[in-house]
């Protein structure tokens, strides 16, 4: 795929609508790297001006600081700080809630002020402004998908409709776990638990939340964080479920529709 860098754009004397924030999980992570692609594939079929930063991207911090190294935290958000306004970015938008969240809520107050949004409330503004047209027979049509809430996009920045409502576009039938919403269950991966190991314990937690998804009969587990979709496959793999139930990142369920 053919993807512009800020840098590219610039030496062109072009400014993109928005800067696509890819995150670490996003750039290397096999998996995650599908979800990136299905976004991209997405902003280039509607006709949204994008851009990334390439090379010049640094992770956020957000492990960093959740593992309480404050220093390392605050030299990545500097370092990020000076290439974003360097380049006068103003709006950006990242599939990764804690790149999100970190972004929007904790670079301010070392300079970074920025229009923060996240991948599903973006196309949640796309499917209503009529930019993303949908399959009339789109292949999730009737499917059972089952959302799970991210942490740091429900509970920490109190998005739950956005993801639902995209969902809902899809003409599925969206069923609920157990504990969803404000109440959802984190995946185990949040707080940088994700680069550490267990806790003592005698259950996993991403296994404790696959299995409410699995409850459910759903044929599709929707996320929207690459982080929630390891975990959660993890989860479907440990109960060799992986051949009958998809875990899908909301990009790649709207990717597939697309008419």
């Amino acid at each position: 795929m053919k993807v512009n860098t800020m840098a590219e754009l610039m030496a062109n004397g072009e400014t993109p609508e928005i800067l696509f924030w890819v995150g670490c999980a996003g750039s290397f992570d096999a998996r995650a790297q599908k979800i990136t692609k299905a976004f991209a594939t997405i902003l280039n079929k509607v006709g949204v001006k994008y851009a990334i930063l390439g090379k010049e991207e640094a992770c956020t911090g957000d492990p960093a600081r959740r593992a309480g190294n404050e220093f390392l935290f605050q030299m990545m958000a500097y370092n990020n700080i000076q290439i974003l306004n360097g380049y006068g970015i103003k709006k950006i938008v990242t599939t990764c809630p804690h790149c999100f969240n970190t972004l929007k809520n904790e670079y301010a107050e070392l300079g970074g002020h920025y229009d923060v949004v996240h991948h599903t409330t973006f196309l949640q503004q796309l499917i209503d402004e009529g930019k993303i047209k949908l399959k009339e027979e789109g292949s999730f049509k009737g499917k059972k998908i089952s959302y799970h809430d991210s942490c740091y996009l429900g509970r920490a920045n109190n998005i739950y409709e956005a993801p639902r409502k995209v969902l809902e576009a899809l003409d599925a039938e969206l069923i609920e776990m157990k504990r969803c919403g404000s109440n959802g269950l984190c995946c185990g991966a949040g707080g940088a638990q994700m680069f550490k190991e267990d806790e003592p314990g005698n259950k996993r937690i991403n296994i404790e939340r696959a299995d409410e998804a699995l409850e459910t009969g759903a044929a599709v587990i929707a996320s929207a964080c690459p982080f929630c979709n390891t975990m959660i496959l993890d989860g479907v793999k440990n109960r060799e479920k992986e051949n009958e139930v998809a875990v899908l990142d909301i990009a790649e369920l709207i990717e597939q529709s697309l008419a």
